[in-house]
């Protein structure tokens, strides 16, 4: 994963984060788990709280959603 960008990397991360219900065998994907890890662990090493999902979805440059917003739209996979 290091050899790529970090913007690229975060791009291929949002489009297949925004497909998991589409596509729920990316759960169970070593890319997609081993994407996730290594940008968790940049945005770690950055400073980000990766645990609170408005800094992580800020960092990956997502719009932040406050958790009561994005548990009425969770759904089961």
């Amino acid at each position: 994963m290091e050899r790529y960008g970090l913007e690229d990397l975060k791009l291929i991360y949002r489009v297949l984060h925004r497909h998991l219900a589409q596509h729920t065998e990316l759960l169970d994907s070593d890319f997609f788990t081993d994407l996730q890890r290594h940008l968790q662990q940049r945005a770690s090493r950055e400073g980000v709280d990766v645990s609170d999902h408005g800094a992580w979805d800020t960092w990956l440059d997502n719009a932040a959603v406050s958790c009561a917003t994005r548990l009425e739209r969770r759904k089961t996979l």
